[in-house]
Parts: structure tokens; C-alpha cells; sequence
């Protein structure tokens, strides 16, 4: 009966496109999908095994970079190219984890953003390959054919709405499936207490290392598909510290450690986010009384819209302060009382 309940949130959102037609709705629908599988690939690693890296953009722009590229030089098919991408990002996961894992704390936060650092400067003087600062523009995706019939030729944002939609859905059964599993009982425990967790005869490296490979590969498929929506990469656009906060915000806010945290994190930060970046929240203040050419309004108009990171660092700020285990974990917790 439980699990029937999940379905009716699933069923409502498959069925959304046949009465919503806004593609600016659709639009917002799509980066609430990636979203959560951008926090659900985090969570795998930073909320169940307390492993907070904020170096996750290495693997969604390894996912992005792969994916256009095969299409671009080799006209293959993203429905193929996603499993090279996922493939070249758990390789990627496997050489940092090896690296970063023998840190522990503070350094290893730093040495998450190093790696995704250098990632950035590489593909960004790389030129030969990943075209630099100029990035790669996707010319052309070959229509999606089933034997011979033509399923989608990508025209409109409801063919991206529905792989966003099942990208979700991946990403939460992925997450549920590990949190249900002895992975995600060892996990739990290295997170609690790593020195505890050895003493029992968990192998802090080999599980750790096995959290960040399915955090990666789940992480590389979303990167996939943005650069697939998006039409167009660059290293600042995919490979930037910002893609990875975003993704640990996203979980943190909502409730680390848990599936449904993500999702109400991602409810939460993209579409004030994305309210944000279009004055949409400058235009309601100034339909509540705010005088817009007044200088007030002035500055408000100007830098609203680029101040979703500034929103960003006072949410987490209220949460670490206030809801230290995010909003599930406050509801959770005012529940138990």
C-alpha cells in the first residue's frame, strides 16, 4: 500500500505534459528533474557515507564532454554514447576516490574541489579536444528510432521532459536500492564513525570507493542529458564549483542520508533559483509596493538576478542553524515528538 502511494506522484507527472503546454513550465519541470538526480547522485556518497564532496561537476562534465563528443566526432548516438559517459566517469571516480579517500574531514572537501578544478582547466586549455572557452554546440540529434519507427526527433521540451522524468526515477531507485542494502548499512556506519566502522571489519576504502562509483556513474548520466537539453558545453557551464555546491545543496537542504531529501531539496532550490535568474522575485516585489525606478528598485532589478548564489549560502546558513538534518529530517523529527 506504501509503495502504491509512490506511484500517484509518479502517474501525476507522466501525465503532466497532456494538460501543461508552457514550455517555460516544462522547462522548469526538466532542471527540477535533473535536479534531484544531481542530488541523488551526492547523497549516494555525501549523505550515506558522510563523504561531502564538492567536486561532483568532475563527473557530470565527464558525462557531458564524452556524451557530445562521441555525437560530434564519431556521430555516435547518445542513447549509446550516456554508457561511455557513465563508463569514462566511474574510471574518473575510481582514480580520485583512490587519491582523495586517504583524507579524511576538511582536506578532503579541499582536495573534491581541487580535482574538480583541474578537471576545468584542463578541458578549458585542452582546445584540441574539448574546443577551449568556446565550447562544443550540439548542430544535430539524430531522431530516436524503435525497429524503424521514428519514437521522437527531440522538436519541443516534452521528449526532454520524459527522459528527465525517468533520469529522476533512476536516480531515486538507485538511491533506494543502496540505502536498503548492506552498502548502505556500511556506509551509514563509516559515516557515523569510520575508526568504529574499520574496528568491525569494514574496509573503509572498498566501500567508500564503491559509494563514489554509483554517486559517479548516476552523476555522469544527468551531466548527459543537461548537455544533451542544453544544447551547448563549456568548461565554466559544467565543470564550474557552482554545478557541484548545487548538487550538495540540494540534498543538504533536503535532508541528507535520506531518498526523499533530495527531492525536497530540489523542489526547493531550482525553481527559486530559477525565479531568480528570470527577475521573476524583482517584478513580485515590485508589484507589492516596491517603487521599481527608485534606486531600491533599481538595484534590486539589476543584481536580483544573479543572486541565487547569495540565496544559496543564507538557506544553508538557516539550515545549519535551524535544521541541522535538513527539512526531512526536521519533519521527521517533529513527527517522532
Amino acid at each position: 500500500m506504501k509503495n502504491a502511494l509512490y506511484l500517484v506522484p509518479l502517474v501525476a507527472l507522466a501525465l503532466l505534459p497532456l494538460w501543461v503546454t508552457s514550455p517555460y513550465a516544462l522547462h522548469i519541470f526538466i532542471l527540477l528533474f535533473v535536479g534531484v538526480a544531481m542530488g541523488e547522485g551526492w547523497n549516494v556518497i555525501g549523505g550515506y557515507a558522510g563523504q561531502y564532496s564538492i567536486g561532483h561537476s568532475a563527473y557530470s562534465g565527464t558525462g557531458a564532454y564524452c556524451t557530445l563528443l562521441l555525437l560530434q566526432h564519431f556521430n555516435v548516438a547518445p542513447w549509446y554514447g550516456i554508457w561511455a559517459a557513465m563508463a569514462l566517469a566511474v574510471v574518473i571516480a575510481l582514480v580520485i576516490g583512490s587519491i582523495t579517500f586517504r583524507l579524511r574531514g576538511p582536506y578532503f572537501v579541499l582536495a573534491s574541489i581541487a580535482v574538480a578544478e583541474i578537471m576545468r582547466l584542463s578541458a578549458l586549455n585542452w582546445k584540441d579536444v574539448t574546443n577551449g572557452a568556446e565550447g562544443i554546440l550540439v548542430s544535430d540529434i539524430p531522431p530516436f528510432k524503435v525497429f524503424g519507427h521514428v519514437l521522437t526527433d527531440w522538436s519541443g521540451k516534452v521528449p526532454y521532459y520524459y527522459v528527465g522524468l525517468g533520469l529522476a526515477v533512476i536516480a531515486v531507485v538507485v538511491n533506494l536500492l543502496v540505502k536498503r542494502s548492506k552498502l548502505g548499512y556500511y556506509l551509514q556506519a563509516i559515516r557515523e564513525d569510520q575508526d568504529a566502522a574499520n574496528s568491525l571489519g569494514i574496509q573503509l576504502a572498498r566501500y567508500k570507493l564503491t559509494g563514489l562509483v554509483i554517486s559517479a556513474a548516476v552523476t555522469g548520466l544527468a551531466g548527459s542529458f543537461v548537455a544533451l537539453y542544453v544544447g551547448f558545453i563549456d568548461p565554466d557551464g559544467v565543470l564550474s564549483l557552482e554545478v557541484s555546491v548545487t548538487a550538495a545543496f540540494v540534498a543538504i537542504i533536503g535532508g541528507i542520508g535520506t531518498v526523499i531529501g533530495p527531492l525536497v531539496g530540489a523542489a526547493v532550490l531550482i525553481p527559486l533559483a530559477e525565479s531568480l535568474r528570470a527577475n521573476l522575485v524583482a517584478h513580485a516585489l515590485f508589484q507589492m509596493g516596491v517603487p521599481e525606478h527608485s534606486a531600491v528598485g533599481s538595484f534590486l532589478g539589476e543584481n536580483l538576478s544573479h543572486a541565487h548564489v547569495l540565496v544559496y549560502g543564507i538557506i544553508i546558513i538557516i539550515v545549519i542553524l535551524y535544521m541541522p538534518d535538513g527539512i526531512v529530517g526536521l519533519r521527521l523529527k517533529r513527527a517522532r515528538r
